[in-house]
């Protein structure tokens, strides 16, 4: 009985995971117009939220103690585009907002959200084999010589429909369950995964004691210059960060195997350190403990490349203890990105596990120098 109530139970956080990063993969949320995902975290999380001034939302619940102040989040935004021209003939040209790769682009399905409210669909436009020059085929073509097709006649038909510049744009990709039983598909695990846990961690705790007062947080505008961390960290005051995030598997051909440090299906991934920011290593040795003594699978990551909302966020005040929990997602920064969710279900298990651990008595040992 206690074997099948747990496998019920597992079954259920599959469920209920598997229904909520649906909602907010295929939720539009470019930097800037986060809105949509946000109204997924209030609607999801008890209580009344409070806003920092660029849309980050905080959600405070008290425990057993005050202090110490734990910071668990993650950024809303995706990478995205906003249009930046409308030509005569209809078609719209458009500025990246977070990085992308030409070579990913053409001939890919967006969506163009309106001021109204209003999304559309268009094709980011290829030439067809037939007419490409000699040459062109090797190039990578730039992102500011491609444009956006909604099959407008003209930049009158184009206002008819209540496309403006400055409308953001996000990919067109529908969550999608893969072949094998846990692997799934979307655009936007970075860092749709991370918004996720908060969600589902937070949601767990909000039915048990923890020793300390947690602060869920949302951050925008990561994309493009991790911004709202800095402000919504101003509003948190945290005394220890937990950051959430969808960070490249690594997992890819041609790489090597001894070095490969986002694995899907090896579990959660805790980052050590990346150009951005190193994590206190007190706190990470007290996350690798945890997992460990909780049989939650996870990896180690030391990057070359790449950042997160950690870079500004250990920096608030006179410093805050920070690290980086993530799950390892194929292809980010693509409209098709896969994850395990084993290794995102691990990653709520871990951070459920450690606000229910983590008192003053171990805050303060992140410190203790």
């Amino acid at each position: 009985n206690v074997l099948y109530n747990t496998d019920c139970l597992a079954n259920h956080m599959k469920r209920q995971a598997v229904a909520l990063l649906k909602r907010l993969t295929e939720a539009h949320g470019a930097p800037g117009d986060e809105g949509m995902v946000r109204d997924i975290v209030a609607a999801e999380l008890t209580g009344t939220p409070t806003f920092d001034r660029t849309g980050s939302i905080i959600h405070e619940y008290s425990g057993s103690r005050k202090t110490p102040r734990v910071m668990i989040e993650a950024h809303m935004d995706e990478v995205g585009f906003v249009v930046r021209s409308i030509t005569r003939e209809g078609l719209l040209r458009f500025v990246p907002v977070g990085g992308w790769w030409g070579h990913t682009l053409l001939a890919q399905r967006v969506r163009v959200r309106t001021s109204a409210g209003q999304e559309l669909t268009g094709i980011i436009a290829a030439k067809p084999p037939h007419l490409l020059r000699p040459g062109e085929r090797e190039k990578v073509l730039k992102l500011d010589q491609m444009y956006i097709d909604i099959g407008a006649a003209n930049r009158d038909a184009v206002a008819k429909l209540g496309i403006a510049i400055g409308d953001t744009v996000v990919p067109d990709t529908p969550f999608t369950h893969l072949a094998h039983t846990n692997c799934y598909a979307a655009k936007a695990f970075d860092n749709r995964v991370g918004v996720g846990m908060l969600i589902q961690a937070t949601q767990a705790l909000q039915e048990a004691k923890h020793p300390n007062t947690l602060i869920a947080v949302g951050t925008t505008q990561e994309e493009v210059g991790i911004r709202g961390a800095r402000t919504a960290t101003r509003v948190a005051d945290p005394d220890v960060a937990i950051v959430l995030e969808g960070p490249p598997a690594d997992d890819l051909p041609g790489s090597i195997a001894d070095e490969n440090q986002g694995v899907l299906g090896k579990g959660v991934q805790i980052r050590m350190m990346d150009p951005s920011a190193i994590s206190n290593r007190p706190l990470v040795n007290f996350v690798i403990q945890t997992a460990v003594a909780s049989k939650i699978p996870h990896q180690l990551a030391v990057r070359r490349s790449g950042g997160t909302d950690a870079k500004e966020i250990h920096l608030h005040g006179i410093g805050v203890p920070t690290v980086v929990i993530g799950v390892p997602a194929r292809y980010i920064h693509t409209h098709n990105s896969i994850i395990d969710i084993n290794d995102y279900l691990a990653g709520v298990k871990l951070v459920t596990a450690l606000i229910r651990k983590l008192d003053k008595k171990a805050a303060a040992g992140f410190v203790k120098f």
